[in-house]
């Protein structure tokens, strides 16, 4: 995988073809099966896909529409802005990936009935994360571990996957510190996948799919920005 991105994402695209995401159903599913090996899973972000299931066969989705965040219409509520003034974590980037996606998995969420983050899902992110495509941002407090997100990078586009906190904010400290350091590299858009209160306080808002998909084939023109990811110094 050491060509240039747009050659890589050409080349997944024929290798790992899906169905044209406009035929999906009324919930976003395109597709059942298949695989979680590395290049299909690329292959299916840079088709604007993503995998979503609790048991076998493994389900594919591009819902419309699709919530984005551009990295530059970032909203932190005052409440937040208070608590990130007090610096009450240290932030990093991609020193406890499987850390991150374990405890994702483990985050309680009253409003689905499970996790869709099976041992399977974890294992596949990691050789992602080890190929230089998924990262994490941590909170860290005390050495320890209280919060923090993960996610895949494609081109100038970050598709969000899931966060999880065991300290008040420290979740939302760490995305608003990914966001604008997403700016800062140039990044086009954070794709949040499905709408949620929680994202739309930050400024995510709904796009149409086809509108989407073309945002994602421009954001797919640049450079993946791949390796290990750190915080630039402020």
């Amino acid at each position: 995988m050491n060509r240039s991105s747009r050659a890589l994402v050409a080349e997944l695209v024929r290798t790992f073809p899906f169905p044209d995401p406009n035929d999906s159903d009324g919930r976003g599913l395109i597709a059942y099966g298949g695989d979680l090996g590395a290049e299909r899973l690329l292959a299916a972000y840079a088709q604007g896909i993503f995998p979503w299931y609790e048991e076998p066969p493994i389900l594919w989705f591009s819902p419309d529409p699709r919530m984005l965040l551009h990295p530059r219409d970032l909203h932190i509520g005052r409440s937040l802005q208070k608590r990130e003034r007090l610096a009450p974590f240290e932030l990093r980037m991609d020193t406890a990936f499987r850390e991150v996606i374990e405890a994702c998995s483990q985050a309680s969420r009253p409003d689905q009935g499970g996790t869709w983050i099976t041992s399977e899902m974890i294992d596949a992110y990691v050789v992602l994360h080890e190929l230089g495509f998924a990262h994490s941002v941590e909170a860290w407090k005390q050495g320890r571990l209280v919060g923090g997100l993960y996610g895949v990078s494609l081109g100038r586009a970050f598709f969000g996957e899931s966060m999880f906190a065991v300290e008040s904010d420290a979740s939302k400290v760490a995305f608003a510190a990914l966001v604008r350091q997403l700016d800062d590299w140039r990044f086009d858009f954070v794709d949040c996948q499905v709408e949620t209160e929680h994202l739309a306080r930050f400024g995510a808002t709904n796009r149409p799919r086809r509108e989407f998909l073309e945002m994602l084939a421009h954001a797919l023109e640049g450079e993946t920005r791949r390796g290990v990811w750190a915080f630039d110094p402020r």
